[in-house]
């Protein structure tokens, strides 16, 4: 099933693939576009910026904004998967940095997650909430599978790109998401590890659960930046040392997202593509 968008009428270029991370993995395209996009949800973390990549047209959305200054508790998520969805983005990686829940998993490791569970609260993390859009619309009460939130088709290609690069990612684990801005605590950390979590973060949910919920397919490359605090001894993580190890990583990084968003399948008939089949959501435009 390909996905055809027309162009749009108000001069806005469209795009058929989507980032959502930081800044450093657009900076050192030619020609990009900022883009400003108005959502029924607010504004998102700041505007989307589309380049090419291999011939293909992608949006670049700062998770956090320029200079890094939203937290993960505040970042309005269902205005950055809609504005990209509103682009005509079907396809979304979201690249994030996470601390490792085992030993094995030290800085440095890139994991393509399989799974991921909630620890977060208070983040609105559904469109199909039961309330009024400025413009009137009503959402549908919908349900919407997750068993398997993340899209075979972008975790292969993510994978396949890492190894081409010789970068040898970890093929699934469980992305666990913790509120913030704070860091876990070592009683937390251990909890964690105890159920078989591979991985912690602050910004890996909502995005995959508002994008299936749009039907756009959405993949989480982890970057580990730290062993967490429960796995090893000393003071624990800290921010400065989040920030450098993710410097330090973010060319090899972004080589593998250019390299897996070429590879990616322009016609889509993954779990993704149908998961609106045969409902009805009320959503303008969906």
């Amino acid at each position: 099933m390909a996905d055809v968008h027309p162009p749009r009428t108000d001069g806005t270029p469209n795009a058929d693939l989507g980032v959502i991370g930081g800044s450093g993995l657009y900076a050192l395209l030619d020609d990009v576009t900022e883009v400003h996009v108005e959502t029924p949800y607010g504004p998102p973390s700041d505007a989307l910026f589309v380049g090419e990549v291999a011939g293909r047209r992608v949006a670049f959305l700062p998770r956090h904004g320029r200079g890094h200054r939203l937290p993960p508790h505040r970042i309005n998520y269902r205005a950055n998967v809609w504005a990209l969805h509103a682009l005509g983005v079907r396809q979304v990686f979201g690249p994030c940095a996470v601390g490792g829940l085992r030993p094995e998993y030290g800085p440095g490791t890139l994991l393509v997650p399989d799974q991921f569970v909630d620890r977060t609260s208070g983040r609105a993390q559904t469109y199909y909430d039961g309330r009024i859009l400025p413009d009137g619309s009503l959402p549908e009460v919908v349900h919407i599978s997750m068993a398997d939130p993340y899209c075979p088709d972008g975790r292969a290609a993510a994978l396949a790109a890492a190894r081409d690069l010789a970068w040898e990612p970890v093929d699934g684990g469980t992305l666990v998401v913790v509120e913030g801005p704070r860091f876990s605590t070592r009683a937390e950390s251990r909890w964690f590890t105890a159920n078989g979590w591979s991985v912690v973060g602050m910004t890996g949910h909502p995005e995959a659960v508002l994008a299936r919920e749009l039907g756009l397919c959405y993949t989480s490359l982890a970057l580990v930046t730290d062993l967490d605090a429960g796995v090893e001894t000393g003071e624990g993580v800290t921010h400065a040392e989040v920030l450098e190890v993710f410097a330090r990583n973010v060319d090899r990084l972004r080589t593998v997202l250019f390299k897996a968003l070429e590879s990616l399948p322009a016609a889509r008939d993954c779990i993704c593509s149908h998961a609106l089949d045969d409902l009805e959501t009320g959503l303008p435009g969906v």
